[in-house]
């Protein structure tokens, strides 16, 4: 039996109400606004997602520490490279995956685009 269809007002199209709904990039900033070795923290669906700009290319991952849920926005960004503040475990920004103990898990990483200077982050 075919699922029935409605339209969707707030996207302007016929949609399946059964259907997951699909994820959207979210502007979260201008390219202006992070400098090539900094970072800055957002917010993305109820989650606080760092901002890193490694050479000009911006990347997008939790602020929570895999290890004991520190604030890896207010760390050390090195060479595509964040580290905790709290005990010094370190992470590929690009990856998300440790690459200094004391972590072991990965951290999550956002996909990113850049639109006429606009940082925009697929939404979790």
């Amino acid at each position: 039996m075919a699922a029935a269809m409605c339209y969707d007002y707030y996207t302007n199209r016929f949609a399946n109400p059964l259907e997951e709904p699909m994820s959207e990039f979210v502007k979260v900033g201008s390219v202006d606004e992070i400098p090539p070795g900094e970072m800055k923290i957002v917010e993305v669906g109820g989650q606080e997602i760092v901002l890193a700009n490694v050479g000009g290319d911006i990347f997008a991952f939790s602020n929570e520490c895999t290890h004991r849920g520190g604030p890896l926005g207010e760390g050390l960004l090195m060479d595509g490279v964040v580290e905790c503040p709290f005990h010094g475990g370190q992470f590929d920004v690009k990856t998300g995956e440790p690459v200094a103990e004391p972590p072991t898990e990965a951290v999550s990483t956002y996909q990113v685009r850049v639109e006429g200077g606009a940082i925009m982050v697929l939404q979790p």
